[in-house]
């Protein structure tokens, strides 16, 4: 019996070794195996290297803080050559956790960081052989490549198999860059490259070139007289517009794939979205579900709050479904998330929380419904390149979310009512819950401007005049 194994062993190691030697593009990577042990292997040493170089330093010292944070730069630096060593999901995973400057550690984020804009590239023999496949139409079997290990127990893996199909798809990524710069075109702002149909297939992809500084890149934007609050804004007005209106949203804006630049001959900044393979369809219930949720969040109003979390599927867990969604502690939460910006206390809460309910957390992601998966991701991202630019939430970004909330609750509203009086209702309270937000926002414009100081100053002498 163990002879027959050892041939059968060495029957399929000398053919697998006559096929890779046939394959001059075939990796060990293309093995799940390969991957999953070098995950493993890579997370032992990061949880050995912490559990012994912390183990006899005093906690809470100053000689405990460097020690840690000499670690968590180890681990880090092991995490991306992971990432460069495997490729693939998990140059995408590497990217997103470089994007959490608000949760995970600096040292994490500064390190990972270098993965949206110098992640291994594919060279040139292996683009030129893709090239010659596709239009040349050659007929090549492909080999299947297990992305993710196989563990039962990750909601993720399903997404990973349902989304990767579509990312890969080339043609899909067309489209869908062509339906967003159609479905957003009154913003003049925004910049995505054309599609070269014409040279394009499934795995090739022709499209017009177009540089710029990454969103996240203030330094960029300083140097080349972008106003970095104006780009904040713009980006939050995208996202609004894709997530509430339109249903329709990119969900993999990490800073490598949104540019920006100036225009030479405008003078305006323009935002260059790049990378649309991913995008998330919402159902109309649950658009509707998730704009209530928000207007609820942004009027502090926490029996709406309840209700529309639940909904969604949060059930007991809905004021960490709420801190989640805001990236806010649940004090603020309450308070009112556009009342104040984010305090360094509360940024230390915040990243604490985030390992104390990682159970809870996991839960969560578990029963809310997949839709919410990657809203869940594209909010995180949004969220670290605000903190890069110390732009959160700024009370213009919570109007526009308002005003677009507004606009979505409406327009379902209408499209549901057979009834001219009613629609005529629903329009007019529209319109005026509109006309309020831009009076609100005139008074903030006012009240942080030299004119309105002097106006301010005006008024406070006639009324002390009168007297």
């Amino acid at each position: 019996m163990a002879r027959r194994a050892l041939k059968l062993a060495s029957l399929t190691a000398a053919t697998s070794g006559i096929y890779l030697y046939g394959n001059k593009f075939l990796d060990p990577n293309d093995f799940g195996i390969v991957r999953v042990g070098r995950a493993v292997a890579t997370t032992a040493v990061i949880a050995y290297d912490y559990l012994t170089s912390l183990r006899s330093v005093p906690y809470g010292s100053e000689e405990y803080e460097f020690v840690k944070s000499q670690v968590h730069l180890r681990s880090a630096e092991r995490l991306r050559k992971l990432c460069c060593a495997n490729r693939g999901t998990f140059i995408k995973v590497g990217q997103h956790l470089g994007a959490l400057d608000y949760l995970l550690p600096e040292e994490y984020t500064r390190t990972l960081k270098v993965l949206h804009s110098q992640a291994p590239q594919s060279t040139r023999q292996e683009i030129e052989q893709v090239i010659r496949e596709d239009l040349g139409k050659e007929v090549l079997l492909l080999v299947v490549k297990q992305i993710f290990p196989d563990f039962e127990f990750m909601w993720l893996v399903e997404e990973a198999k349902k989304n990767l199909p579509l990312e890969l798809d080339f043609l899909n990524e067309g489209r869908n860059a062509e339906k967003v710069a159609h479905m957003l075109k009154n913003f003049d702002f925004l910049k995505v490259p054309r599609i070269y149909w014409e040279l394009s297939t499934r795995r090739v992809l022709l499209m017009e070139f177009m540089e710029g500084g990454q969103v996240n890149d203030k330094a960029y934007m300083e140097k080349n007289g972008i106003n970095v609050n104006e780009i904040s804004r713009n980006l939050g007005k995208l996202y609004s517009e894709m997530i509430f209106v339109n249903g329709f949203v990119h969900c993999d804006p990490h800073p490598g794939n949104v540019l920006v630049k100036k225009c030479p001959a405008s003078g305006k900044a323009h935002i260059i979205l790049l990378d649309h393979g991913l995008y998330q369809v919402l159902s109309d219930s649950f658009r509707m579900d998730y704009c209530r949720l928000w207007q609820a969040l942004i009027k502090a109003d926490m029996k709406r709050v309840q209700k529309y979390s639940r909904r969604l599927g949060a059930g007991d867990l809905y004021p960490l479904f709420a801190c989640m969604l805001t990236a806010r502690s649940w004090e603020s939460v309450n308070r009112g998330i556009d009342r104040s910006p984010v305090s360094a206390r509360e940024d230390v809460e915040i990243r604490s929380n985030a390992a104390a309910y990682l159970p809870q957390i996991t839960q969560l992601l578990n029963n809310v419904p997949r839709q919410m998966l990657l809203l869940l991701k594209t909010n995180d991202l949004l969220r670290g390149i605000e903190s890069a630019l110390h732009t959160r939430a700024s009370a213009s970004s919570f109007l526009n979310m308002s005003r677009c909330c507004i606009r979505a609750v409406s327009t379902y509203q209408r499209s549901k009512s057979h009834s001219l009086y009613r629609r005529a209702q629903i329009s007019l309270a529209e319109a005026l819950s509109l006309w309020q937000i831009n009076l609100y926002e005139l008074f903030l414009w006012l009240k942080g401007s030299q004119l309105g100081n002097w106006v301010i100053a005006l008024l406070s002498r006639m009324h002390h005049s009168t007297y």
